[in-house]
């Protein structure tokens, strides 16, 4: 019988990422880090216990909601709160957030509207401080930044202004074959930055001239520990089938490439699985 390499149990989080060529990934496993960019050409065995605990209260639930959250939870914390998936509806200014102190860490602080080349040209937004995490997590090849802003809302605000001509969505399974295709970046950006000017003249009179400001951060070229590109996107589906296995044949976005199909990490946050690592001879 095979020692596994690794045989560790745990609940699962967000894949921690380092800027590297490749992108560096690590699998956190509860308390337990493996070095994902080590394991390609590994057999990963990855089973689903049956228990998800709220990564906000620790409770137990039997559905998770919002990536990780009891629905209690689900619905009184600011970060599960609408305007996270729609930020120009960010309602802090009425003095109705559902937690003020949240808002202020999270909301009322430097944001990057972006573009980015994932599956295709599209615009984001994301925190200063998420530069490039956001980025690598949706699986661009190229990101760079648009326009600086000092409130999420105002962010919202100048994207609502952009999806006018620019999608804001990743075709995910484009984004796994590895199809982007080639986009120039910087044309794109001058071309959209004329084409939203009138929406940004209103914006700035409204919230002031100091509120919005070209980048003072670069864009990135990305590149992933991928050996095979899948020809089709098959899922492993935890909920459905408790156990996941295959060769890890790659690692893009949040999502683990297996021969067996794809799995995205990131949508099973807060479930106890237990994790075997082999070699496959």
């Amino acid at each position: 019988m095979t020692t596994p390499l690794f045989d560790v149990e745990g609940s699962l989080v967000k894949m921690p990422v380092a800027l590297a060529a490749p992108v560096g990934y690590t699998f956190q496993v509860g308390e337990y880090a493996l070095p994902l960019n080590e394991l390609l050409g590994k057999r990963l065995r990855i089973e689903f216990t049956g228990e998800i605990r709220c990564t906000a209260c620790d409770r137990v639930t039997s559905k998770s909601f919002n990536q990780g959250y009891c629905y209690p939870c689900f619905r009184k914390l600011a970060a599960c709160d609408t305007c996270i998936m729609s930020p120009e509806k960010c309602h802090y200014h009425l003095g109705t957030c559902r937690e003020p102190a949240w808002g202020e860490a999270h909301c009322l602080v430097p944001h990057v509207v972006y573009l980015a080349n994932s599956s295709g040209l599209k615009v984001g937004i994301t925190r200063r401080t998420q530069v490039p995490t956001r980025w690598i997590d949706q699986g661009a090849v190229a990101a760079l930044p648009l326009l600086e802003v000092s409130t999420r809302r105002l962010a919202g605000l100048v994207e609502d202004a952009c999806r006018a001509h620019v999608s804001d969505r990743t075709n995910w399974r484009t984004m796994l074959k590895g199809e982007a295709p080639a986009l120039d970046l910087a044309a794109e950006r001058d071309a959209l930055l004329e084409a939203v000017a009138p929406a940004l003249v209103d914006l700035k009179a409204e919230f002031g001239e100091e509120c919005l400001w070209a980048p003072t951060l670069t864009g990135e070229l990305l590149s992933y520990p991928v050996v095979v590109w899948p020809e089709k996107i098959k899922t492993h589906n935890l909920d459905k089938h408790p156990v996941a296995e295959g060769v890890l044949e790659g690692v893009k976005g949040q999502y683990l490439m297996l021969d067996t199909g794809v799995i995205n990490i990131r949508k099973y946050t807060a479930y106890r699985v237990r994790v075997q690592v082999t070699e496959t001879n």
